[in-house]
């Protein structure tokens, strides 16, 4: 079984009237004990998702005892597994009210379990965190589940445990499986929205036009209808989430298998970064269980600092995915599907298409992993004196640790291509004392997770490494709580002509839109 990751802002619509029929009588939103608590372009291809198992159902051997069952039903039966879909649920274990012994044990987020084989008839489903003994409080009770006979369900526990807003709190949404033979070269695909944060959007199969969805207008904690949507089976898909006429992201599926009936369900976090367990990402669930998560497609900034190269246009392909980029500029996101791409740069030119003359330089944006955010850094020169770097792009991702947002987090990269390695850290009089960042070659960068420092105004100087009374370079900043920012040298150290001079470029990466803030010497 696969587990990959694919993130995006999917919404769905209304349950279907056979699920509706399984639900009547059931309390599907309910509170939560407070004894539990959850745990809070042509690129190369898309490499293969890595395996993860699904959780083994544990028989009943009490009254009622069900068996576990993968095939079709019996009218006096019913098939049921569930699907543990809540980013913030800690592993649980899966009761029948009034049976001593779980139903299933040990279901993390992402699991799915086996079918198990049940006589048709009420229940009350009861979650209890595991490892639980039948005594230890419930932190969810379904209330009575008309199971009918005959049916095959799959049992979606969404939302937030730890949440009281109707909206995002926790529940089952209970699928009554009912698909469609795909047909020659395709394979049938159902899809719920469990994103506890995500809007009404549509989805854009192949991404290629927002404004025109195949399926508009999905909204949180509903499902496409049973019989489910055929897609093209053997190859890679590209799916936009749109919303207002726009792509608010997009992701890329692995190859889904000819003939397969496949649950996709959309879980995680918007507020999450993209990389995150629990940011927003496709849980995908085929008839033996979990497949795997689908992360987000790559996204990455790119920032113009090359002392001497004019305003840019970067294309990918024949796609300009950077227009008029200057130095000391941050671009748009730019999100492509992972892999490895080519990137020409151009002269800047009016319009989006891309010039018939050979490319100023081509660079190699490294290879870019789904679920990830990337700093791509144009510097060195242009033209560049003898001994001097030649134009390039370096690429970072981010890494910071999101954690201690009582603190700041910074990452130092060295994009100054005449200065040499350096000391940085607080000025004390006429010294660097503490240096936080010894010995800092062009064109590198500090640990991905970033470095931590508390919330304050400080004065940082710049100095040739251990010599710390020679400070080339004073700035002031005074960054606050909770951000995550990377802290880029850039310019000239000794410019002549027209090259930029030396000064800091602060990128913010605690909001969506990362943003750049010049910081000029003292």
């Amino acid at each position: 079984m696969l587990r990959t990751s694919l993130k995006s802002s999917l919404g769905l619509i209304a349950l279907t009237s056979a699920t509706l029929a399984f639900a009547a009588s059931s309390t599907l939103v309910a509170g939560c004990s407070d004894d539990t608590t959850g745990t809070s372009p042509t690129p190369t291809p898309t490499p293969t998702p890595t395996p993860t198992g699904t959780s083994t159902s544990t028989p009943v051997t009490d009254a009622g005892a069900p068996a576990t069952d993968a095939g079709s039903p019996s009218t006096g039966t019913v098939s049921i597994r569930v699907v543990h879909a809540s980013p913030d649920a800690p592993k649980v274990d899966v009761y029948a009210e009034g049976v001593t012994t779980p139903l299933l044990k040990d279901v993390s987020f992402g699991d799915t379990s086996a079918y198990l084989s049940v006589p048709a008839g009420s229940y009350n489903i009861q979650l209890r965190a595991s490892p639980s003994k039948p005594t230890d409080a419930v932190a969810f009770s379904t209330g009575k589940l008309a199971l009918p006979g005959g049916a095959k369900i799959t049992a979606v526990a969404s939302g937030l445990l730890a949440s009281t807003d109707a909206a995002s709190k926790f529940r089952i949404v209970p699928l009554v499986e009912g698909f469609k033979a795909a047909g020659a070269g395709k394979a049938t695909v159902r899809v719920l929205h469990a994103g506890a944060d995500a809007p009404t959007v549509g989805i854009d199969v192949g991404n290629d036009d927002p404004t025109k969805p195949e399926l508009d207008g999905l909204t949180r904690f509903a499902d496409t209808t049973a019989d489910g949507v055929a897609l093209p089976a053997g190859q890679e898909l590209q799916v936009g989430i749109a919303a207002g006429g726009k792509t608010v992201t997009a992701f890329t599926t692995p190859k889904l298998p000819e003939g397969a009936e496949l649950f996709l369900i959309a879980t995680g976090l918007l507020a999450k970064q993209p990389r995150e367990t629990d940011g927003f990402e496709i849980l995908a669930v085929g008839p033996s269980g979990t497949l795997g998560f689908v992360k987000q497609n790559p996204t990455v900034f790119a920032v113009h600092a090359s002392p001497d190269a004019p305003s840019v246009d970067i294309f990918a392909g024949a796609a300009k995915i950077a227009d008029d980029l200057s130095f000391g500029k941050i671009s748009t996101p730019i999100q492509v599907p992972p892999g490895t791409y080519n990137l020409d740069f151009y002269a800047h030119a009016a319009g989006p298409t891309k010039p018939t003359t050979p490319a100023v330089t081509t660079k190699s944006s490294g290879k870019l992993d789904a679920g990830q955010k990337y700093l791509a850094i144009a510097t060195g020169f242009l033209a560049p004196a003898a001994g001097k770097p030649a134009f390039q792009l370096a690429a970072f991702a981010d890494g910071f640790v999101t954690t201690d947002t009582s603190k700041v987090r910074l990452r130092v990269v060295h994009a100054s291509p005449d200065a040499p390695a350096v000391d940085v850290g607080v000025v004390a009089t006429n010294k660097i004392d503490p240096v936080l960042v010894p010995n800092l070659a062009f064109p590198g960068a500090t640990a991905a997770e970033g470095l931590s420092v508390a919330p304050a105004t400080y004065t940082l100087g710049v100095a040739p490494a251990g010599a710390d009374t020679t400070i080339v370079a004073k700035f002031t900043v005074a960054p606050t709580a909770g951000t995550r920012a990377f802290v880029v040298a850039a310019g000239a150290l000794a410019p002549t002509g027209t090259q930029a001079s030396f000064r800091l470029f602060v990128v913010n990466t605690s909001t969506p839109a990362w943003s750049l803030a010049p910081v000029a010497p003292l």
